[in-house]
């Protein structure tokens, strides 16, 4: 075997293993593997030293788009915002790099502030009374909220708005399958006499308008059931949060605020509720508290909620941490704070409607969306297909097809990273001939 520099064992090191394991050398440790595919021919080049293997690399991804070097309208639940440099720089520093489950307290106290500090500002943004530690993305914690609706009010029906989107709908089916629940569409309810579990309700929605979810609230309590809303958590800068719609539980993907879109993942759910609820609550939740000389201190609290204790009588079997991704959503809501996340958002919302408005004058563009946010849906004359394709020869990634059988529709995402002067660029290139 040949000495590799990435491969720290010495040739003593490798005898005293081969010692310990009776083997007389490393090839007999490859005795079941037959010979023919011990050192099979293989087509590679010579070999390249870092520096060169560097270049390469770099020449092979200057081809690749990504939504840092063209302008971008892609939303649908993950969004390109900017993320702080502070971010970062705290996500490196070693402390934080082999953060996990924190049940040895006396030795995690970092990593308990810091989901202690996530649970705080997100119970702030969204002005419930309760936030856990996190869960595995927006609609996990979505689905686990309705099942803890349906603990709470020993009634398994739960009333699906038009508003979910298709993914999560899809997450609450595969959650629920097992567990002898009902899923109901909203339009298809007795909206006089029956009484359900919860009311899951998304606003922003779907294609980003805002809901009415005051009187969705009123309309469900009336039931005797819960609501749940699911929430983009920029937004909460400008709209109303969810504490303030007499909202029960309130949940949504932290992705904006910090987090890089990734190809898809790792996320961090938010999970929030009225503290009436509080030990129905899945996942985490960490406590301050004193130690005995007086000094603040954190520890997991509540735990007897956890699946590493009461097993298949816990509220949920979530059994993995994403507080490494908390961190980022804690020192990213810290940077900005209660004016920086109000700027973001009026800026998305100002710059959203901007766009809406103008290709709205375009002879091939109708703008179908009215009570938005930061999304909105255009119908056109023209292939949707046809028009993202044309936007990406020229360097800007277009919106996601929602056409349905009868029109071409596209939803449009716009956060502060669309400058004003893409946002024209975009204009200018719809107004004129596309092909």
């Amino acid at each position: 075997m040949k000495n590799s520099p990435y491969i720290p064992s010495t040739d003593s090191d490798k005898q005293d293993m081969l010692k310990i394991i009776g083997a007389d050398n490393f090839k007999a440790l490859l005795n079941d593997v037959p010979e023919k595919k011990l050192f099979p021919a293989l087509n590679l080049k010579e070999a390249l030293s870092e520096q060169e293997l560097v270049e390469f690399f770099q020449l092979m991804a200057n081809n690749n788009f990504s939504a840092n070097s063209i302008g971008s309208y892609m939303g649908g639940g993950a969004y390109n915002h900017y993320i702080p440099s502070t971010v970062k720089s705290m996500i490196q520093r070693g402390e934080f790099l082999t953060s996990y489950t924190p049940y040895q307290p006396e030795a995690s106290q970092g990593t308990l502030q810091v989901g202690f500090e996530f649970q705080s500002m997100i119970a702030q943004l969204f002005d419930m009374e309760v936030c856990n530690a996190g869960m595995y993305d927006g609609p996990t914690a979505l689905a686990e909220a309705a099942l803890m609706a349906c603990r709470i009010k020993r009634n398994n029906t739960i009333v699906i708005h038009d508003s979910i989107s298709e993914k999560s709908l899809e997450v609450i089916k595969s959650y629920s399958k097992w567990q002898n629940i009902n899923l109901i569409n909203y339009n298809e309810i007795n909206h006089d006499d029956s009484e359900y579990g919860c009311l899951l309700v998304q606003s922003p929605n779907q294609y980003g308008e805002i809901e009415d979810v005051e009187k969705l609230a009123d309309e469900i309590h009336s039931k005797n059931g819960l609501i749940v809303q699911h929430t983009y958590p920029i937004s909460l800068g400008l709209l109303k949060p969810p504490g303030q719609l007499n909202v029960d539980i309130a949940t949504g993907e932290g992705q904006p605020l910090g987090v890089p879109v990734s190809f898809g993942g790792p996320f961090i759910g938010l999970l929030t509720c009225k503290k009436d609820y509080i030990r129905q609550l899945p996942g985490r939740i960490i406590g301050q508290t004193v130690d005995k000389n007086n000094k603040t201190s954190y520890a997991l609290t509540l735990q007897t909620r956890e699946q590493h204790i009461r097993r298949e009588s816990a509220t949920s079997n979530i059994c993995t941490s994403t507080q490494l991704i908390g961190l980022m959503v804690a020192v990213y809501l810290a940077t900005m704070g209660p004016n920086g996340i109000k700027s973001v958002a009026d800026t998305c919302y100002q710059r959203a409607h901007y766009f809406a408005n103008e290709l709205d004058k375009k002879d091939n563009f109708k703008l179908i969306s009215e009570n938005f946010f930061n999304e909105f849906v255009i119908e056109s004359n023209i292939d949707i297909y046809k028009i993202n394709q044309f936007l990406l020869k020229n360097k800007i990634e277009g919106g996601i097809d929602v056409s349905d059988q009868n029109s071409n529709k596209i939803m449009f995402a716009v956060t502060e990273l669309n400058s004003p002067e893409i946002i024209n660029k975009t204009l200018e290139l719809l107004g004129g001939e596309i092909d």
